[in-house]
């Protein structure tokens, strides 16, 4: 049946969970109902408006006596973790890192004109890992050939890094999961207004 998206108590998505365990976590005073809003619910509150709710995506569960909706989105009271995730080593992440921009003359190109150049070269010992690789336009790798940037007569003008851990996102993405436009609001909340860790 339905999952449900858990938040933490700053409202920052953590994990998906069953409805069972929802309705559980909502009973015992542990978490609280979110509305698009940002509006909470307590067990009371979501039993009384469950009452009033003739329609509901996620279905209700019914008793002899009474109804209640099941919830898209809880938020723990208590739970304020997040989880960080190291930036992966991949071509789209790095052209994103460095802006699509060569970091030898810094003019923006598209990704067919940028390659992916190793400061110290490969064949000189030199690792394929955050702090020895840039992006570079196709004449600027030329010019660099197999040499260091010293060796060629050239500076970087954007010095190598990596990229900052992010927040965790994987839960969202899993094609198995259907995701609620309930959820929508909350999925891009985290990614583009959550502060990037310092």
């Amino acid at each position: 049946m339905t999952q449900v998206l858990v938040l933490n108590k700053h409202f920052i998505p953590v994990s998906l969970t069953s409805w069972k365990r929802a309705i559980k976590l909502l009973f015992l005073g542990r978490a609280d109902v979110v509305d698009e809003e940002y509006r909470t619910y307590d067990f009371k509150d979501w039993f009384e408006l469950s009452q009033m709710i003739k329609e509901n995506p996620a279905g209700f569960i019914y008793t002899a006596k009474f109804k209640i909706a099941v919830p898209e989105i809880i938020s723990l009271k208590f739970y304020d973790k997040i989880q960080f995730e190291e930036p992966q080593l991949t071509r789209r992440n790095v052209y994103e890192h460095y802006g699509y921009r060569c970091c030898y003359c810094g003019k923006k190109f598209t990704t067919e004109k940028l390659n992916i150049d190793h400061i110290i070269p490969r064949s000189r010992g030199g690792k394929t890992e955050w702090d020895n690789i840039v992006t570079s336009c196709i004449s600027c790798n030329f010019k660099k050939a197999n040499r260091t940037p010293q060796e060629a007569g050239m500076k970087l003008v954007i010095s190598p890094s990596k990229p900052q851990r992010r927040i965790k996102l994987a839960l969202v993405f899993n094609t198995n999961i259907r995701i609620p436009s309930s959820w929508q609001k909350f999925i891009d909340h985290i990614y583009w207004d959550t502060e990037l860790e310092k």
